[in-house]
Parts: C-alpha cells; structure tokens; sequence
C-alpha cells in the first residue's frame, strides 16, 4: 500500500465509533506513518463526525424509535449516554472534555458527542471541549503508542 493510502485508512479508522483514534494510531504506527502525520490524520479522522452527530443525532434517534428494527439501537444509544451524562454535567465543558481526553473503552469523541446533543449542550461549548479531548486523547495514544515501541525495542534490539 502507497503512503497515501495508508493515511487514508488511518483517517478512515479513526472515523470508525467504538475504535476511533485510539485503535488508528497504533495501526498508523504498524502502518510506518511517522508520529506528527499519524497524530494528525488520526485526530482529523476523529474529529470530523462530531459536528454532524452534534447537529443531527436527536432527530435521527426520533426517527429511529419509530421503526421495528432500529427501535432498539436507538434506546440502547440514549441509555449509554445517559449512564455517561452524570460524569459531563457534574463539570459541564470540563467534564466532557475529560470524557472525551481519556482513552477508554466507551469514552470518546462519539460518546462524548451523543451525550453532549441528548443533554443539549451549546454548539459554541461542546465542539471545542470535544476537540481539545480528542486532541489529548491522540496525544495520549502517540505517547504510549510510540514509547511502549520505543522502550521494547532499546531491551530488545
């Protein structure tokens, strides 16, 4: 695979919800991305649903509810962020940026910004705490990514 391409998977990965950049980063890396495009591309990746999911996600899990099939996602999305939303409104934009910042298993920009619209949280205060947390969160996985690697491969050249 060319080095655009592998970018283009890295940036498409960290779209993905449940993996996000915390799975894309280490693959960029398994992939040879250097550290500042994988941090970038991967952050980009991630970052780039928020908005929409931001702006659409209420209505489309109205209209969820409303079918047979999809009646059920929609209750199971609202209750995951509902069971999250105590953690966001306790410490309103720091909260969520903290929910988002901590690379968790169900923590993240997704999450972070389906609790943010259900608890109808300001556009203005919501996308930059997101950002930041997604930002911290690349951060967070390039260092542990890159310096696990790094310290494995000085023991064991």
């Amino acid at each position: 695979m060319s080095e655009l391409w592998n970018h283009i998977y890295v940036f498409l990965l960290s779209m993905v919800p449940v993996l996000e950049l915390r799975f894309a980063i280490p693959v960029g890396f398994g992939l040879g991305l250097p550290i500042y495009t994988n941090y970038l591309v991967s952050v980009l990746g991630n970052f780039l649903p928020v908005p929409f999911i931001l702006l659409f996600i209420r209505r489309i899990l109205e209209w969820m509810k409303t079918t047979r099939r999809f009646s059920k996602i929609a209750l199971w999305l609202e209750e995951k962020a509902e069971k999250h939303s105590d953690k966001v409104t306790r410490y309103a934009t720091f909260g969520l940026f903290l929910f988002v910042a901590i690379p968790l298993p169900g923590t993240g920009a997704w999450t972070g910004a389906l609790v943010a619209a259900l608890l109808r949280m300001r556009m203005k205060y919501a996308l930059p705490s997101i950002l930041l947390g997604v930002m911290t969160a690349g951060l967070i996985m390039v260092l542990a990514t890159y310096s696990v690697v790094g310290i494995f491969n000085f023991f064991f050249p």
